[in-house]
Parts: structure tokens; C-alpha cells; sequence
């Protein structure tokens, strides 16, 4: 057995070498949103989620460079765009937002750490993630989200979205570890191989992992992604 066949320091592992994969990708990462099979449904995607939090405090985990944020806050009453990788938050920082509503912090989804700033601790009452849900190792998944409802109020409004695996669409899978988890190796521009954890839920498994406090629950699946939205008890 190797040190990383070890599951605690194996999710260790695969967490530090994504961060790091995240920010060598930083300047590359929004031509994922350029695939011409995808134009569909992303446009779907984005009128969806413009209705999604009316009025509501928004904790958006892991905003990378901040693509879903124009759509998310056209109608919030605040939004906190948070990402652990600087590179990622300077791209979404230099973007045309509107300041009154629309704030970044450098936040461990992990730990929280650094989200106790101004007047957000503590007081959403939405969260939203793009593509997080899929880097999540599976044996983590159940207990992070009892850590972010931790930061809800009551009756928060949650919604993920992530992608659906598609043939010739999606990179392919390249392996799955004794968890389940999959992972694919992906290139960068620097030609610089990187193995990233990128699972594939279905309907079923999702639900199976959100826990009692989730009501309300609506799963909406497109050609190449899906959205899970619901309330919190």
C-alpha cells in the first residue's frame, strides 16, 4: 500500500492537485463555455438560474472566473462569489459586475476559512456552486454539505449544476478508485498532463446525499448537464 492508498491522505492529495490544476487553467478555463453541442443548453442554464435567487444573500462556493455570476445576481439581494485559487478570482474581479451587490472573498470550501468578513457570516439565505459538485470526492460529499447548510439560514435556497457524462463530448474517464470516485486526465495549454476527479452522479445518487434538512427538491437534467435545486428545513 502506498501513502495515498490511504483514503484520508488520498483526498488530501487529489484536493492539493486540483487547486493547483485550477490555477495553471485559470486563463483557459471559460472555453469549456465555447463547445457548440453545449450553446443549448447553457442558454437554458443561464435563464434558469437568473430566476433562481430573487431577493436572496448568496454564498456562491467555488466561482472560479465567475461566468454564472452575471446570471445568478441579476436579482439577488447580495452575492459573495468565493474561490480558494487567487489566479481564478482576479479573472472574475476584473469583470463589469455591479458593486453594490456582488462581492469575492478567497474561501477553503473545505474549512470556510476566510469567509468571517462584513456582514456575510452567517446570513445567506442562498448558496450556489457550478461544477463543484463533481470535484467533490465521493466519500466527502455527505459531510461537506452538512458544513455548508451550517452557513445557511433556514428555508436558503441551494442549486448546483454540474455536467452529465457524454460521449465525445466529455473528456473520457480515464479511472475509477476504490471509493468510486473517476477521474481524467486533462491537457493544458503548456502541454502539461493533469489527473482530475471528475464524477458523474445520477438523479439518484445525488438525492442519496443530501441529507434531512433537504426539501423541496427539483432535478433538472439537460442534454450535457444538470441542475439539483432545493430548500433548506
Amino acid at each position: 500500500m502506498t501513502p495515498f492508498d490511504r483514503p484520508g491522505l488520498a483526498t488530501e492529495h487529489t484536493r492539493l492537485a486540483m487547486v493547483d490544476y485550477y490555477a495553471q487553467r485559470a486563463q483557459e478555463y471559460e472555453r469549456i463555455y465555447a463547445k457548440p453541442e453545449r450553446q443549448a443548453d447553457l442558454r437554458a442554464m443561464e435563464a434558469w438560474v437568473a430566476q433562481a435567487f430573487v431577493d436572496r444573500k448568496v454564498l456562491e462556493v467555488a466561482c472560479g472566473t465567475g461566468w454564472w455570476i452575471p446570471f445568478g445576481a441579476q436579482q439577488c439581494a447580495s452575492w459573495l462569489a468565493t474561490d480558494v485559487n487567487p489566479q481564478t478570482l482576479e479573472i472574475a474581479r476584473h469583470k463589469p459586475w455591479p458593486v453594490d451587490k456582488v462581492r469575492f472573498a478567497q474561501v477553503d470550501a473545505y474549512t470556510w476559512s476566510g469567509l468571517e468578513i462584513g456582514d456575510f457570516n452567517g446570513d445567506f439565505t442562498g448558496a450556489f456552486a457550478g461544477f463543484w459538485w463533481s470535484h467533490v470526492p465521493l466519500e466527502r460529499l455527505s459531510p461537506w454539505l452538512t458544513s455548508l447548510h451550517a452557513h445557511l439560514q433556514p428555508g436558503a435556497r441551494v442549486v448546483f449544476l454540474d455536467n452529465r457524462y457524454v460521449e465525445g463530448s466529455s473528456t473520457p474517464v480515464s479511472r475509477r478508485d476504490a471509493q468510486g470516485n473517476t477521474f481524467q486526465q486533462r491537457r493544458l495549454d503548456d502541454g502539461s498532463m493533469h489527473e482530475v476527479l471528475k464524477n458523474f452522479p445520477t438523479r439518484d445518487d445525488a438525492l442519496a446525499r443530501l441529507g434531512p434538512r433537504a426539501c423541496d427538491v427539483q432535478w433538472v437534467e439537460f442534454d450535457h448537464y444538470w441542475i439539483l435545486s432545493y430548500t433548506l428545513a
